[in-house]
């Protein structure tokens, strides 16, 4: 990917500088790198030692750069009865191994990261581009002790086994009574 001929370095410092570059939020779009470059899988292209834009669309990404999908939650904070109103909404642009088959079963499990944990999960759908998943789960939990933990949610296929096939988690410490609305990319399962 990288051109570490002479002629070609000063342009490359453009590619490093961009990385660190931290006016920008923080957590607002993760980008993936990969491990033999610091250019981003991400960005479309960069200038070339005579300073035209080469692109690097063409590059077909390896297993732990492509998109894992995105997970689409609404949580809300119902303080007059200390409730905590978690729904589970859809699942997008969602992939799995091949060794899941073509169209697996996929459930979403959630944790509350609490001392004691508190587990969840939505009913089976059957995968594809889109899944509606539409369900929502309350627990009675006192505001306070939500504010310090994380909800973790695991994406994983019923058939032909059960598998986590990805994950991602939010922290609940802006939790709220106004409903708020989330999508979480979805990341490769942690070992």
């Amino acid at each position: 990917v990288s051109d570490l001929r002479p002629s070609a370095l000063p342009g490359s410092f453009d590619v490093s500088r961009s990385m660190f570059d931290l006016r920008s939020p923080p957590h607002r779009f993760m980008k993936r790198y990969d491990s033999l470059s610091s250019v981003p899988s991400s960005t479309s292209s960069r200038k070339d030692s005579q300073g035209s834009n080469r692109s690097l669309d063409t590059i077909t990404l390896s297993g732990d750069e492509r998109d894992f999908g995105r997970l689409n939650v609404k949580l809300c904070y119902v303080s007059s009865v200390e409730q905590i109103w978690i729904t589970v909404l859809h699942c997008k642009d969602l992939s799995w191994p091949s060794s899941c088959g073509e169209s697996p079963h996929v459930y979403v499990k959630g944790i509350l990261t609490l001392p004691k944990p508190v587990h969840f999960k939505s009913s089976a759908k059957e995968g594809c581009n889109d899944i509606k998943f539409m369900e929502t789960f309350v627990f009675a939990i006192k505001l306070q002790s939500l504010q310090a933990v994380r909800l973790v949610f695991k994406i994983q296929t019923q058939t032909p086994r059960k598998k986590t096939i990805g994950e991602c988690s939010l922290a609940l410490r802006e939790l709220s009574s106004e409903e708020s609305t989330h999508w979480l990319d979805i990341s490769p399962p942690s070992k």
